[in-house]
């Protein structure tokens, strides 16, 4: 071969750099694709502005309710919005509220973990789709429905329950019982537990099923058993979806409105025990006393709404926060 041929074969062509690659298809962007992106843009900021209307609305209000109370907005121990002047407080509000969603997350997360993974690692598929089936329809009942069915079936049946925690745990003081109805706190956490259970299995289930094969595989071939391979590759994957997915159940347990309100005897104090009746929640308090609140009390409701929704962002935020930190885990970028 001629040397010459060698030293004369053009350079190769240079690649273009990922930001003009960019540019270019910026430039050949469809029409139909410049109306998406500002359809989606514009429901962005559409979504923001709604979150500020409604958080200028609760704050407004809820400083006219604030400057006319007599007693301190976040410690006191009363609610008589009636009186002249006013004495309204949210502690017990904020208390009730976040015990018993404690309570239901407690409950409600560890067995609704394990119901996915079994529906997804375990059971057969003829066995599974039932039960996924019947989960989604669970997740579909309103409200009301698991109030009634708490008050009418759930309060009933649980002085045996009861009975044995105080036999055996009364000695904490968190569960002692002297008797009275059970109307109490626990009781309204195992109907939240119940009510947001659907919730976080269905979204969990879904993630464990985006686990790569290749893991499973790859643990397997390393002669882990089942139990491992669920322990170092599906769990890791799916933490950051479990996360997400119980935020979504915590979010419907902080603001349960009438099946709290069925089954719970509200009184302004703050039990020591779970057992003992008593306690309110934001949701609960709105719902029985707005038909009946004048002007004042109303405010004074959009007040305490205001708290519940700076307690609402609060956990989402906390919750991005965590999946952030652990998305080198999730599987997102595999």
């Amino acid at each position: 071969m001629d040397t010459k041929e060698i030293t004369d074969t053009p350079p190769p062509t240079p690649q273009p750099t990922q930001a003009e690659q960019k540019r270019a298809a910026r430039g050949a962007t469809r029409p139909g694709d410049r109306i998406f992106l500002g359809l989606s843009r514009g429901s962005g900021i559409l979504l923001l502005v709604i979150m500020a209307a409604i958080a200028g609305f609760l704050t407004y209000r809820a400083s006219i309710a604030i400057s006319k109370d007599e007693a301190n907005f976040f410690t006191a121990f009363e609610w008589n919005t009636g009186v002249v002047p006013p004495r309204f407080g949210i502690a017990v509000l904020v208390f009730g509220t976040i015990v018993s969603s404690i309570v239901a997350m407690v409950i409600a997360v560890p067995i609704a973990v394990a119901i996915a993974l079994f529906l997804t690692h375990y059971a057969p598929r003829k066995l599974s789709g039932p039960i996924a089936y019947v989960i989604d329809l669970l997740a579909a009942v309103p409200s009301i429905v698991y109030g009634l069915w708490g008050a009418l079936v759930l309060v009933p049946n649980m002085n045996g329950l009861y009975g044995w925690l105080d036999d055996y745990l009364g000695w904490t003081g968190i569960f002692s019982w002297q008797g009275g109805a059970p109307r109490s706190m626990l009781t309204v956490g195992i109907l939240l537990a119940i009510m947001i259970l659907p919730i976080i299995t269905n979204v969990s289930r879904e993630v464990f099923r985006q686990v790569p094969q290749m893991h499973e595989e790859a643990a397997l071939a390393l002669g882990a058993t089942r139990w491992e391979v669920i322990r170092m590759a599906v769990i890791p994957f799916g933490r950051s979806g479990v996360i997400s997915a119980s935020m979504l159940g915590l979010g419907r347990a902080l603001g349960e409105t009438m099946a709290v309100a069925t089954v719970l005897s509200p009184t302004f104090d703050i039990q020591a025990s779970l057992l003992d009746p008593g306690g309110g929640t934001f949701a609960q308090n709105i719902a029985s006393k707005f038909s009946e609140a004048g002007d004042i009390g109303r405010d004074a409701l959009i007040a305490s709404g205001l708290v519940l929704f700076v307690i609402t962002l609060l956990v989402n935020g906390g919750a991005r926060a965590i999946i952030a930190r652990r998305k080198e885990y999730s599987g997102a970028n595999a």
